[in-house]
């Protein structure tokens, strides 16, 4: 006798699983109120048929289905590997652009659509792609991440990148807002610090921002960056940067994700929940809580008690708008794909 999904709107957390199949635990968690997203990594990913099964187990959980979240961005940041075609680092189109431009932005607008194309037919709802940082050669944590160091250029990169993946169904994320690409330290691991006043900024890193948003970006990651001219906390934790810059200035109408809670540069912000809260009251729509169960259990837990805000369209928006066919790699567009990014893989 086949179970119905739960009925239970999408929460405003995405949490991880631990392994290749989702446990009673997993399973429970993923039931609770507080979660509506799922992101992957690499210890998630087997092969080709186990992470069909594993997504199948995730979408069947819930009514509407938790939506399932990679960063596979291609050259360092692509967490499934076998099965799937090398995507080339975003500098290399940079580099390409450089010499024939048009070349450059057919060729990434084509990894947009093999990318997102790959990740669909096999159940993975969206990536956090494209990068909007920018390469000024500061950041050794985005570096070659990054499409360019010239905004106009990088604009161009990344929306070409995003209408590919638009072509496949998939909605786009722009990140880390507001640029992360001229700070030396990681956010992985401590409290990068930007210097630069707005103007600099605005100049620079938000160029390819605004161009997005125009376009119609569905989704804006935040960088854990300080950028003390402005506001000493990070734009996760900043209504400075979310509301007044991006919801006020940019006219930015799609969906904020935090960057991962659990790195240290969002520890500014206290606990775990103090974090979650925080991001949430300054203008994030969705948090991330990954690595770390206790902290992801301690979040969905005080949100229930605080009361929930639901993503509600702002997420809806993530859901694939078109079905990959099962033949996917027998198709001749597929295979025009992979040869053209094989080139410069």
């Amino acid at each position: 006798m086949q179970v119905e999904p739960l009925e239970i709107p999408r929460g405003p957390v995405m949490a991880d699983i631990a392994g290749l199949e989702l446990s009673q635990e997993d399973t429970e968690r993923l039931c609770h109120p507080a979660i509506g997203t799922v992101i992957l990594f690499s210890r998630n990913y087997e092969s080709t048929e186990q992470l069909q099964a594993l997504t199948t187990q995730i979408h069947e959980l819930r009514d509407p289905p938790l939506l399932i979240a990679v960063d596979h961005e291609g050259g360092r940041v692509q967490r499934f590997r076998q099965g799937f075609t090398h995507l080339p680092a975003m500098r290399c189109y940079g580099e390409m652009f450089d010499v024939d431009p048009a070349q450059a932005l057919q060729q990434c607008s084509t990894a947009g659509w093999l990318m997102a194309a790959e990740l669909l037919e096999l159940g993975v709802d969206f990536s956090f792609a494209p990068i909007a940082d920018l390469d000024s050669g500061q950041s050794e944590v985005i570096g070659d991440r990054a499409f360019h160091s010239k905004p106009g250029i990088a604009s161009e990169l990344a929306l070409s990148f995003m209408l590919g993946m638009r072509k496949a169904g998939m909605a786009a994320t722009a990140k880390h807002f507001p640029g992360h690409g001229s700070v030396q330290g990681d956010s992985h691991h401590m409290i990068p610090v930007d210097k630069r006043s707005f103007e600099q900024l605005s100049n620079n890193d938000l160029v390819p921002f605004r161009v997005m948003i125009a376009s119609g970006v569905e989704g804006i990651m935040t960088a854990h960056v300080v950028y003390p001219q402005m506001d000493e906390l990070p734009p996760t934790f900043s209504p400075f940067w979310l509301q007044k810059v991006l919801r006020e200035e940019l006219n930015y109408k799609g969906l904020v994700f935090s960057d991962d809670l659990s790195m240290a540069g969002a520890k500014i912000a206290g606990g775990p929940y103090d974090r979650a809260k925080a991001a949430l009251v300054a203008g994030c729509d969705i948090v991330l809580v990954c690595n770390d169960t206790a902290a992801l259990d301690e979040v969905i837990e005080g949100l229930s008690s605080a009361g929930l805000a639901l993503p509600g369209e702002r997420l809806a928006a993530f859901a694939p708008k078109i079905q990959i066919a099962d033949n996917l790699r027998s198709s001749a567009d597929w295979q025009q794909a992979v040869d053209s990014v094989m080139e410069i893989a």
